[in-house]
């Protein structure tokens, strides 16, 4: 079997597909590519179903080695490819030989890039997915020095350039905007801190990782009932926007807990939150409240 080895793990690189849906009443979340756009995307070019596993990177890359010639491609953040030292294009198709190394670079712009190659990922799937689940500890580990990936069969021929395509979901030169549908617990924060929630202030804090993009700014006070107690554990889904007691928002991505204990003031949409996964720490952060 074809196999990849790690040369270069990165700050945090792991094996990521669309996830495994349908485990939340096991407590076990959907993960899969924060960017799934930009997932997406690479296997597509690679020539790959969009189910294949890529390599997702964290802020500085990473680079692997083949054992024999494969076809690759770098989608998600922007970054410099490289192959035995040699630039290479970034968001298309490129020929890796046998032994050279291929090199994601540090990020330019955004957090995460996608590496596909010809046939995907091919680790155990654990529930029907591919995926490293951060919070549960469920797939492949993340990427460490040394470490060999194997690789499935080709599927077919490159899909070519992607010069007309949206490679990533950038967030916009203001700022990130997140549109929020409010409820169910929107009741338990008085009209001002609504207001503040739909305010300027908010940015990226350090702390956000895979299971959630975590603000810093302004604290949400709660209503006076709901100020002095605590929610039983109810369901959290994707893109849950809950609020623990400091009062700052936390937005719940791929690997979050699938329940929860602080009120959730609404949720973004899943179509939105691709963008919240490239969002760097400092980005300012600014919350649409919407209702249906």
């Amino acid at each position: 079997m074809n196999a990849l080895t790690v040369v270069r793990a990165g700050a945090l690189t792991t094996v990521q597909d669309l996830g495994r849906a349908g485990y939340a009443h096991l407590g076990v979340p959907r993960s899969g590519a924060l960017d799934e756009p930009a997932h997406r995307l690479a296997n597509r070019l690679a020539g790959n179903p969009v189910e294949c596993a890529t390599l997702e990177t964290t802020v500085n890359g990473c680079a692997v080695r083949p054992e024999t010639a494969v076809t690759a491609v770098v989608t998600g953040a922007p970054c410099p490819v490289r192959v035995d030292g040699r630039p290479a294009a970034w968001g298309a198709p490129v020929r890796v030989p046998a032994g050279a190394v291929l090199e994601a670079g540090p990020a330019g712009a955004g957090l995460r890039s996608y590496l596909a190659f010809a046939g995907g990922i091919a680790v155990p799937a654990v529930l029907g997915s591919r995926s490293r689940d951060l919070l549960s500890c469920l797939g492949p580990e993340p990427l460490f020095d040394g470490m060999s990936l194997p690789l499935g069969e080709p599927y077919g021929p490159p899909a070519g350039s992607a010069a007309d395509v949206t490679l990533w979901s950038a967030p916009p030169p203001g700022g990130l905007v997140l549109p929020v549908v409010l409820g169910p617990r929107d009741d338990w924060f008085t009209p001002e801190a609504l207001r503040t929630f739909a305010g300027p202030g908010f940015v990226v804090s350090p702390a956000s990782n895979r299971i959630g993009l975590r603000t810093e700014g302004p604290a949400l006070a709660r209503a006076a009932l709901a100020g002095s107690c605590e929610l039983p554990s109810e369901g959290m889904p994707l893109g849950a926007v809950q609020v623990p007691p400091d009062g700052r928002p936390v937005v719940f991505l791929a690997d979050h807990p699938t329940t929860g204990g602080y009120p959730m003031i609404g949720v973004v949409p899943e179509a939105s939150l691709a963008v919240a996964g490239q969002a760097v720490p400092g980005a300012s952060v600014r919350f649409v409240p919407v209702r249906v």
